[in-house]
């Protein structure tokens, strides 16, 4: 093997030919903007967002071979407002040679709002093409201003067939992947591993190598041991995060068990903090089944309490039992609709005063002051004709 095995397979195998790169037919395909602004060495600035492993670093190594810019890469990690000046300033000797500069940030989500206003003015002059990678929602992550000077590409999670052909690309190549090493792996393990990469190119080769290292007949046990938990996606702070409890918080709502089940078990799978999840559910309890099923707060504070004892993979069952049961209780959203009525008159109205006859009169000077003057006793009086609302909100229902 000619190039050096210290570099990452996912690494050493990234393509720089448009011809190689696998998938995101609507991005990158024939008949596609980018492609034709890529093959004419025309891009514009702009932001591709995508879960890991879907081409953005790779789509961007590809622009490094194909133009005739001078290319630039800083990490959004690592780098800060003095890189960008010396990138502007690299930028702007270029210019007086006619030579365009394309700026890749690699991780752009990870620069702050002032790093982000730095770098603004130069893309809006064109001093220098952005090219921005990120994982994050741009609409939440990137400052406006630059996505508005910006075209934004979005990446989807990969085919299994396109993993497939990377993978089998990785096994065939015999100066920058695995074919020196004799490796023996069926088909039916390759399409396994390619299925369980959930759309990431770069889990599936670094998975790929990692079993290689073990042994040179990979079986699904051998993926499995390499594994372990490590290609679940799940960022809990994230977009992916809020994403994933709302599949879940609605899929009870619609009274599909089975999806939120499925939900539940990515989150937890995925390494969620079961309490968060019980908070949730005891939320839920009230707002979506409310007086429908009062019993359901009772069994969501019960599963709380179990999951604060327990932990996980414990009251995983605990949560899945609630889980179930939210999704196929009857649903009354009565409660939620009549507290947001009250708090609306509360906002309209300010601190309106309490009815005398039911304020509390604790002295004597507020006995003399008509505190709690009038009040009937319910258990003991007929008190149909209280007053309990203050007078400008006389008559109101909030339910």
């Amino acid at each position: 093997m000619s190039m050096d095995a210290r570099i990452p397979l996912a690494d050493r195998m990234r393509p720089r030919k448009l011809e190689d790169f696998y998938g995101q037919e609507s991005v990158i395909g024939a008949e596609s903007f980018l492609r034709k602004a890529i093959s004419s060495d025309t891009i514009p600035s702009m932001i591709l967002w995508g879960p890991p492993g879907t081409g953005k670093t790779t789509l961007a190594s590809i622009i490094a071979h194909e133009t005739k810019a001078d290319f630039v890469t800083l990490s959004g990690v690592a780098s800060g407002k003095q890189d960008l000046r010396e990138v502007i300033e690299r930028a702007d000797q270029n210019r007086i040679f006619a030579k365009r500069t394309i700026l890749f940030i690699d991780e752009i989500h990870r620069w702050n709002k002032a790093q982000q206003d730095a770098l603004l003015p130069h893309v809006e002059h064109g001093t220098v093409t952005l090219i921005g990678a990120t994982t994050e929602n741009p609409s939440f992550e990137v400052i406006s201003a630059l996505i508005s000077r910006s075209r934004v590409f979005v990446l989807n999670k990969l085919e299994s067939d396109d993993i497939e052909k990377i993978l089998r690309r990785a096994l065939a190549d015999g100066e920058k992947g695995l074919a020196s090493r004799g490796l023996q792996m069926g088909d039916e393990v390759l399409a396994h591993l390619a299925k369980i990469a959930n759309g990431d190119a770069r889990m599936a080769l670094n998975t790929l190598e990692a079993a290689a290292d073990q042994s040179t007949v990979i079986t699904a046990d051998v993926l499995r041991k390499v594994l372990q938990k490590s290609h679940l996606y799940y960022d809990k702070t994230g977009e992916e995060h809020y994403n994933i409890i709302s599949a879940l918080h609605k899929s009870m709502r619609g009274g599909d068990a089975n999806a939120s089940l499925y939900w539940l078990a990515r989150m937890l799978e995925g390494g969620e903090d079961p309490l968060y999840v019980a908070r949730r559910l005891v939320r839920f309890a009230s707002e979506d089944v409310g007086l429908a099923d009062n019993f359901a707060l009772v069994l969501a504070n019960a599963t709380f309490d179990a999951c604060h004892k327990l932990g996980m993979p414990e009251c995983s069952v605990h949560l899945a039992q609630l889980v179930i049961y939210l999704a196929h209780a009857k649903k009354s959203v009565s409660a939620y609709l009549a507290y947001g009525k009250a708090k609306k008159d509360v906002e309209t109205y300010g601190n309106l005063p309490v009815p005398l006859p039911i304020r509390n009169a604790p002295t004597k000077l507020m006995e003399k002051l008509g505190y709690g003057k009038g009040y009937k006793y319910t258990p003991l009086e007929d008190s149909s004709d209280q007053e309990y609302l203050p007078k400008e909100l006389r008559d109101r229902k909030y339910i």
